[in-house]
């Protein structure tokens, strides 16, 4: 009987030991912020004055954090009892959310090259209570009394009748970390750096461009897969095999880049570096952009297209708007297009009484608006009609607004003079 008995605990003993123990597990919260910074160039500060208690200038609305933002200047200050003494400077949520966190930063440029910027920041001091809320739609933070407005005047803040803000803002985010111990990084996409290769060393060419003389081996299926216009030429037309192509309408360096692009899906060096160059080769870089965007035009290449685009839309003025509305018209660059018509559109909406004048004088009378105007009618016409359209959803004043444009666009002044043409 004791050795049964015995016999039972070493039988439970062994059971035990043959037990499945769990490892340990463990999670970490995070919370951290989301930073972003904008640059709000406010020209024309003098003009602004005077627009009223309570009114504002908005930057454009840029991204933070997933939520939409935008900075507000009131150049006659936002609190009435204090009878336009100061300016006021806020920052909106102008997206949908609710009980957004966030940390802002709002900076005044000193433009004298001193450095004396002055700073309202959550970033570099603790908080009492916290990160600022911001419970719906519309909510701001900022201050009534951001600067003595006489006192701006007549500082290093105001330049050539400029101010330069630049708003940080950190928005606020939790997640539960639940990295692995052991992990396997993978590694970028290097597909791009492969065909470049293929480019580079013309291993397995099958077709040769001739661009004013000068050679550049290729692969017909890389061209195929990457244009429709190649395509068609190397494998839908029922014609004997080509084996050599002799390109008459672009220039070697042109031509080049579009090659790269084509097996990079990247701009070449070249033409990044003179695109962000100083302002003396800007004319080269304009001039070598639209020639690759005609390229990418003429070969169906789509991202080429809004690479160039993207890259043209930087340099709009009221000098080259004219121009280069008829350059994204013609080679069906409709981003750029609908970037020019919104340009000149912003800057008139605003105030009409300030800015006919000044649209008349230097954009309608620049060698870009003769361009158009002989040229591309069509374009002069549309472009008037945004202007119009946008002023009958922005300006109360409908009927005078209309009567503005009516004047400019047929050659009168804003108080409905004649103007002469330059010839």
């Amino acid at each position: 009987m004791a050795e049964q008995g015995g016999g039972g605990g070493g039988g439970g003993s062994r059971g035990e030991k043959n037990m499945a123990v769990a490892s340990p597990t463990s999670s970490r919260s995070v919370t951290e912020t989301v930073n972003g910074s904008h640059k709000f160039v406010i020209q024309g500060y003098s003009l602004a004055k005077g627009m009223g208690v309570g009114k504002h200038i908005a930057s454009d609305n840029f991204t933070v954090g997933g939520y939409q933002w935008a900075i507000y200047f009131y150049p006659d200050g936002k609190n009435p009892e204090d009878n336009s003494t100061y300016v006021s400077v806020f920052i909106a949520l102008a997206s949908e959310g609710n009980d957004v966190r966030a940390l802002f930063e709002l900076t005044l440029l000193d433009q004298s090259g001193k450095g004396k910027h002055k700073v309202h920041s959550h970033f570099d001091r603790s908080l009492e209570s916290g990160p600022y809320t911001l419970k719906y739609r519309g909510s701001m933070w900022g201050y009534k009394r951001f600067f003595r407005r006489a006192l701006l005047e007549t500082s290093d803040f105001l330049k050539d009748d400029c101010l330069k803000i630049n708003c940080t803002v950190g928005v606020v985010v939790s997640a539960i970390d639940c990295s692995r111990l052991h992990s396997i990084q993978v590694p970028d996409s290097d597909i791009g750096a492969h065909f470049g290769v293929l480019l580079e060393n013309m291993e397995g060419s099958d077709v040769v461009f001739d661009v004013a003389g000068e050679k550049f081996h290729a692969h017909k299926l890389v061209l195929a897969a990457r244009s429709p216009v190649f395509r068609n030429e190397f494998f839908d037309r029922l014609e004997e095999d080509t084996q050599e192509v002799v390109i008459t309408d672009l220039e070697p360096k042109v031509f080049k880049a579009m090659l790269h692009f084509i097996y990079r899906d990247a701009l070449i060096e070249d033409v990044e570096m003179v695109a962000s160059s100083s302002t003396c080769a800007s004319s080269e870089s304009d001039t070598l952009m639209e020639k690759l965007l005609a390229a990418a035009d003429k070969y169906g290449l789509a991202r080429l297209r809004r690479m160039c685009e993207s890259h043209i839309c930087k340099d709009i003025s009221v000098h080259t708007v004219a121009k280069t509305l008829a350059l994204a018209d013609r080679y069906h660059a409709t981003e750029l297009k609908a970037v020019c018509l919104r340009f000149a559109a912003e800057n008139l909406a605003a105030e009409p009484s300030l800015f006919a004048c000044f649209w008349h004088l230097a954009v309608m009378r620049s060698e870009g608006f003769n361009y158009l105007k002989e040229n591309f009618p069509a374009l002069q016409s549309e472009i008037l009609k945004t202007v119009a359209g946008c002023e009958e959803d922005c300006s109360s004043g409908g009927g005078k607004t209309r009567s503005v444009w009516a004047q400019l666009s047929d050659g009168g002044d804003t108080n409905g003079r004649r103007v002469r043409q330059r010839t």
